[in-house]
């Protein structure tokens, strides 16, 4: 980062600099900030425009899946041809923040999180922005951040309800610390179930940006301490304490550091997407596979489409969509048996 501001940087960051909150010295602090989103859909392509257009000088964007004509009504930095070009969440996302902001560095990682690369991902970072889809993921990077000292911030949302909660280990409650378990499959609502509206999403992601924004410049007196919980339908907020649950004093990730996910003692190697009629699978070991000649192989199997980032499949009244690291999102079933079935079939064990 330069040590002070050029003219253009000045001009771009002027309203923000003026905001009492940050001014010039808290503006170079956002320019020396590395944040990483997880999961570039709903939340964390909003989440990604504000922390662009805000000057966060290091974006990783972290993302497994690729983008369906059905994310368009609430994913924002997406257009019509990035879903006909079939590219993966954080290529799009890294193509459009560019546009928005180049003179920041962004990260585009296509890959899905587990407990062999979360600790790689928010090694480098200073923050994490929450906007994945799933419980046991969150439970993990939960577990990654306790362990590292990260501050991560908590986001979800679904038909018009939303939840965000400030994460700072050593300082606040954690995800555990709230909630003991993961819900179990078809106990929670999913954007596919129930739907989802647009202003939910992007009023959490903002929340969480504006979070973001206080702990990277260090304003600690103004950050929230809360579990905000909001629904636009219903005209409801809350603002739920958790800085004195009974539950923190005998967490096992907090207290007794006991990281159960992180050291595979739970957790699954299957995932059903929110949002779409889908599941995805992952492989046994980390793997890379040869796209092209994969592609060679299958052509023949059924109707095959294929790019530098993934193959897409179909066969039969599924669509299996292979990255090369090995993952397999198949389209067209929840259930979790066929869909390692038809891993099995075409890509092994």
């Amino acid at each position: 980062m330069q040590s002070e501001f050029g003219n253009e940087e000045k001009e771009r960051y002027s309203r923000q600099k003026s905001f009492f909150g940050i001014g010039e010295k808290g503006q170079k602090k956002l320019a020396a900030a590395r944040v990483l989103i997880l999961g570039c859909g709903g939340l964390g392509s909003a989440a990604a425009s504000l922390l662009a257009r805000a000057g966060i000088g290091y974006l990783k964007l972290v993302d497994r899946d690729f983008l369906d004509l059905s994310n368009l009504q609430r994913q924002i930095l997406y257009e019509e041809h990035d879903v006909k070009e079939g590219l993966p969440k954080v290529i799009a996302a890294e193509r459009r923040l560019r546009e928005i902001n180049s003179t920041i560095r962004i990260e585009p990682i296509i890959t899905d999180v587990n407990r062999f690369n979360i600790e790689k991902l928010i090694a480098d970072v200073d923050l994490v922005i929450d906007a994945v889809d799933n419980f046991e993921t969150r439970f993990l990077l939960n577990e990654a951040c306790v362990k590292q000292k990260r501050p991560w911030i908590y986001g979800a949302a679904v038909e018009s309800y939303g939840l965000t909660m400030n994460i700072i280990p050593g300082k606040t409650a954690c995800l555990r610390c709230i909630m003991d378990n993961i819900p179990q499959p078809g106990s929670t609502n999913t954007c596919e179930t129930v739907g989802v509206l647009s202003p939910i999403v992007t009023i959490i992601a903002s929340i969480q940006s504006a979070e973001a924004i206080k702990i990277l410049t260090g304003n600690t007196k103004d950050i929230n301490q809360n579990l905000l919980s909001i629904d636009l339908w219903q005209n409801s907020y809350q603002a739920i304490d958790v800085t004195k649950s009974k539950i923190q004093k005998n967490c096992p990730v907090c207290n007794n550091h006991e990281f159960d996910f992180l050291n595979g003692k739970r957790g699954s190697a299957y995932t059903a997407i929110c949002g779409r009629n889908a599941v995805q699978i992952l492989p046994f070991k980390e793997l890379i596979l040869d796209l092209p000649e994969l592609t060679l192989k299958l052509s023949s199997l059924g109707s095959v489409k294929a790019n530098e980032y993934l193959i897409r499949f179909e066969i039969e009244k599924y669509e299996l969509s292979i990255f090369p690291d090995g993952r397999m999102i198949v389209k067209g079933t929840t259930d979790t048996g066929i869909a390692r079935s038809l891993y099995s079939k075409y890509l092994g064990n």
